[in-house]
C-alpha cells in the first residue's frame, strides 16, 4: 500500500504550456493545413475551382490590398461595427435600467422585448436598407437591433439582482431615489453590462455583414458576396480572412477593456 501511495503522490496533473508554445504550434497545425491543401490542388486532389489554393488566394490578397480596396472596405465593416457596438450597449443600458426606474414601465415593455428578441433580425434587414438606405446607417440600424435586446435584457437581470436591504438602507439613510440609483444601482449593474462587451462586438459585426449582404456599396461581406456572384473562389476566401482577422483583432481589444473595465469597477460596486 505504501509503494502504491507513494506511485500516486508521484501523479501530477502536467503543467501548462507557456503562450509561445501554444502559439507556435496553432501556427504550425494552420502550416501543416496550408501545405496539404496546396499540394492538393497541384495533384489534383482538390478542385481549385470550388476551393482554390493558398499561393492563389495570396495573390488576390496583394491585388486586394494594392487596389486600395482592402482598406476602403474594411474601413467601412470596421466603422458601421464599432458604431452599432456603441450605440446599441448604450440604448439597451439605458431601458434596462429604466426598468428599475419604473416597475410598471417594465411589466409593460418586457413581453415586447422578448416577441422582438424572437423574430430572426435577417428578416428585418431589408426593411432598415429601405428606411435607412444602402450606406452606413443601415448596417448601424441592424447592429443595434441585434444588441439592444441582449444588453436590455442582461441590465434587466442585474436590476432584479440588487439586494433589496441595500435598497432600504439607502433610502433608511436619507438617500433620495435619484441617490439610490446613481450610487446603488449603476455600480451594480454596470459589472454586468461590462462582461456582456465581447457578446456585443460580435452581435455589431455581425449585424454589419448582413446589412452589405442584403445592400452595400462597400464593405467586407459586400466584397464576399459580390465574389461569390463571379465565382472568384480565392476572393472569397480573401474576404474571410480578412473578416476573420478584423473580427479577432476587435474581440481581443474588447476583452482587454472588458477586463480593465471589470477591474476598475471592482470598488463601486457596494456588493464587492
Amino acid at each position: 500500500m505504501s509503494a502504491i501511495a507513494r506511485r500516486g503522490r508521484r501523479l501530477r496533473t502536467p503543467p501548462a504550456w507557456p503562450v509561445w508554445k501554444l502559439v507556435l504550434t496553432q501556427l504550425a497545425i494552420v502550416a501543416v493545413i496550408l501545405g496539404f491543401w496546396e499540394l492538393g490542388a497541384r495533384i489534383g486532389w482538390v478542385d481549385p475551382f470550388y476551393w482554390s489554393y493558398p499561393s492563389q488566394i495570396w495573390a488576390k490578397f496583394v491585388i486586394f490590398v494594392a487596389t486600395g480596396q482592402a482598406l476602403a472596405d474594411t474601413s467601412f465593416t470596421f466603422q458601421s461595427t464599432m458604431l452599432g457596438f456603441v450605440l446599441g450597449t448604450l440604448s439597451g443600458t439605458l431601458i434596462g435600467l429604466s426598468f428599475w426606474w419604473s416597475r410598471n414601465f417594465a411589466a409593460l415593455a418586457q413581453p415586447f422585448l422578448i416577441c422582438f428578441e424572437a423574430t430572426p433580425k435577417l428578416a428585418l434587414a431589408p426593411m432598415l436598407v429601405i428606411v435607412f438606405g444602402i450606406g452606413l446607417a443601415s448596417k448601424i440600424a441592424i447592429g443595434i437591433a441585434l444588441i439592444v435586446v441582449v444588453t436590455t435584457l442582461t441590465t434587466a437581470t442585474a436590476v432584479r439582482a440588487i439586494d433589496p436591504d441595500q435598497e432600504k438602507l439607502f433610502y433608511s439613510l436619507g438617500a433620495t431615489r435619484l441617490q439610490a440609483f446613481t450610487k446603488l444601482v449603476v455600480p451594480s449593474v454596470l459589472p454586468w453590462i461590462v462582461s456582456s462587451l465581447r457578446i456585443n462586438i460580435g452581435l455589431a459585426l455581425t449585424g454589419a455583414v448582413i446589412g452589405e449582404f442584403v445592400s452595400s456599396q462597400h464593405g467586407l461581406g459586400r466584397q464576399i458576396l459580390y465574389a461569390g456572384q463571379t465565382y472568384d473562389v480565392a476572393l472569397i476566401w480573401v474576404g474571410v480572412a480578412v473578416l476573420a482577422t478584423l473580427s479577432i483583432a476587435m474581440y481581443v481589444a474588447v476583452g482587454q477593456l472588458e477586463r480593465i473595465l471589470l477591474k476598475g469597477l471592482t470598488h463601486l460596486n457596494p456588493a464587492g
